[in-house]
Order: C-alpha cells, then sequence, then structure tokens
C-alpha cells in the first residue's frame, strides 16, 4: 500500500472538553491489482489521529472506495496500520 495523496485539517473542539488535538487525515492509497483492498476507480483511507501530551495514535480509519464513496469494512494489517500512524505523525503539523 502506498499513500499518494492526502489532505489533514485539525478539528476543532468549541466546547474544550476534548483530550489532545484531534486530526482528519483523508489519505488516497495505492494497492496492487492482486489486493483484495484494489478498487479500479481508485481507494481512500479516513483516519482520525488523536494527539495527546502523552501520545500521537489513529482513534480509528476508514477505507472508501472512491468510484461509490460507501465504506468498505476492511482492516488495516499490523504493519500497514503503523505505517499510517507513522505518515501521520510526520504531517498533522501541517494543519496547524
Amino acid at each position: 500500500m502506498n499513500i499518494t495523496e492526502y489532505t489533514v485539517e485539525k478539528i476543532g473542539d468549541p466546547f474544550g472538553i476534548l483530550t489532545g488535538d484531534r486530526y482528519d487525515f483523508f489519505l488516497r492509497v495505492e494497492v496492487p491489482e492482486d489486493d483484495e483492498l484494489y478498487m479500479e476507480a481508485g481507494l481512500s483511507l479516513k483516519v482520525l489521529f488523536i494527539v495527546t501530551e502523552e501520545s500521537e495514535k489513529i482513534a480509528n480509519y476508514h477505507f472508501i472506495d472512491d468510484a461509490t464513496e460507501k465504506i468498505l469494512e476492511f482492516e488495516l494489517e499490523e504493519d500497514e496500520e503503523e505505517m499510517v500512524a507513522a505518515f501521520c505523525k510526520e504531517h498533522y503539523k501541517e494543519a496547524l
């Protein structure tokens, strides 16, 4: 899996009740044709990334079929999740 494009946006907390900062990542990903996640029209990954004083981590994510914009019921493999988390750690400050 390769990340080909992305956007990141800091999510506001108008009531100040959430701990840490939240970032919404929208990642365009490329997977090989023989992968079960392969979609001819493309595939995206929406990630909620949380940054606190203690940690930086993925809170949740969803794969999205770019043709239909429907959420797909797939999970990242452990190494893929680590790669996505590292990507988010590297890029969340762009939303500041």
